[in-house]
């Protein structure tokens, strides 16, 4: 951890380093503890409740298609009423959901718990939001890094912390269950509400006027962002590479296990590896890419190398060859979304930050929606070297995204040097 701050202290200007974004760092970062915990075990937990592919790619879908709903009206609100009530309730729905699925008795239960955790998931815009309140334009790119950052050691931490909690559970009546990593997500995303509710003041420093119809919660925005001009084409981005990043992040775990016959410890392992690798890149490497290149130049390089690794990765069925791919892959697939964040940003005018980045993460959970259900209607269990087909399609369409983000980018295109 002490090395971890070190990093973060060489990246960010003395501009950006004020007592605010750093404790909503340390909120990103607990909070992205308590998602990524549940990432290795978010399939088999599923496999546990006799559910097959596809109905266990609805449990992904569930919780993407609610959050699409519910980010914006999230977004919009705290605009409206602040910051931090609704990063409380965001969390707060976080801590019940996990509660909900780590205790379980029923697949219906499971659903359920899913869809509560999508339809309060809105923290996620709401901190990237404060972000935009405490930073300026000079410095942001640098700040989503650092938050891209504290979710990467997250990704670090959350699996090794689910693999423990597994071990623990055995001398539990919860006996071989999956559940207790979704019991341990529960109390890291509690520790994450304290922290706002105690610590976080209100950064908002103008709030929009209140609507006169109730009912204005922003939905409307879900169509009419797309029309935006500069937005639109960037929100249009972000869904076509959340869409086939999740072809990946399905067929990932299943070909890891299945194919290349890896056990539960080894998958651990490599989202270990995902993690420190892009930490290392969010907080050394975009610094330092950000004094060279545009923002969309070190967009396109990540997405040149996300769509190269995809194809390269099921080529050959050897786990040595596998694992080097994915370290090719680790070093620029984690520059992405902070790029496109932070030219979401910088294009959105500052009263409508949370609204804006509100709408992203909405468009960003429904192609996480779709990724999975793609990726499971693909796949046959009776022939496992069809996991590796959502590999290539997920190559083949993110190099599509890159082709049309180059011809589209004098829209969207803002210097910051």
């Amino acid at each position: 951890m002490r090395a971890f701050l070190l990093l973060w202290k060489r990246t960010i200007s003395l501009k950006c380093m004020n007592r605010n974004f750093w404790i909503i760092a340390l909120i990103s970062f607990t909070n992205s503890l308590s998602f990524t915990i549940l990432i290795p075990v978010l399939y088999l937990y599923g496999r546990q409740f006799k559910l097959d592919d596809f109905q266990t790619s609805l449990l992904f879908a569930i919780y993407s298609v609610s959050q699409f709903f519910a980010t914006p009206i999230i977004g919009k609100l705290s605009d409206r009423v602040g910051r931090k009530p609704l990063l409380i309730i965001s969390l707060a729905g976080t801590v019940i959901a996990n509660l909900m699925a780590g205790t379980a008795a029923t697949p219906a239960i499971f659903f359920l718990a899913r869809f509560l955790d999508g339809i309060t998931g809105g923290n996620a815009s709401v901190a990237q939001a404060v972000i935009s309140d405490v930073t300026t334009r000079e410095t942001r790119a640098k700040a989503f890094g650092i938050n891209g950052a504290a979710f990467g050691l997250g990704f670090i931490l959350g699996p090794a912390i689910s693999l423990l909690a597994q071990k623990a559970a055995k001398s539990t009546p919860l006996g071989e269950s999956f559940g207790a990593s979704f019991l341990v997500a529960g109390v890291i995303a509690a520790i994450a509400l304290f922290i706002t509710i105690f610590f976080l003041p209100e950064t908002l420093k103008e709030k929009s006027p209140q609507a006169q119809n109730i009912f204005d919660l922003g939905l409307d925005k879900l169509i009419t962002g797309l029309f935006m001009p500069r937005i639109g084409i960037l929100l249009m981005i972000n869904f076509f590479t959340g869409l086939t990043f999740t072809l990946f992040t399905f067929a990932f775990q299943p070909y890891f296990t299945v194919v290349l016959k890896q056990n539960s410890e080894a998958l651990t392992l490599m989202f270990l590896m995902f993690g420190v690798l892009g930490v290392i890149m969010q907080t050394l490497g975009i610094s330092q890419m950000t004094k060279r290149l545009q923002l969309v130049q070190i967009l396109f390089l990540g997405l040149f190398i996300r769509s190269l690794s995809f194809v390269l990765m099921p080529l050959w069925e050897n786990v040595t060859y596998f694992v080097a791919v994915c370290v090719f892959f680790s070093l620029l697939n984690s520059v992405v979304q902070p790029m496109i964040s932070a030219l979401i940003s910088l294009n959105a005018s500052p009263d409508e930050q949370g609204t804006i980045l509100g709408i992203n993460s909405s468009y960003l959970s429904i192609s996480n929606a779709f990724g999975p259900i793609i990726a499971g209607l693909i796949v046959n269990q009776a022939h496992p070297q069809s996991y590796g087909y959502p590999l290539y399609l997920a190559g083949i369409c993110t190099f599509l995204v890159l082709i049309w983000a180059i011809a589209k980018s004098p829209s969207y295109t803002v210097k910051t040097q």
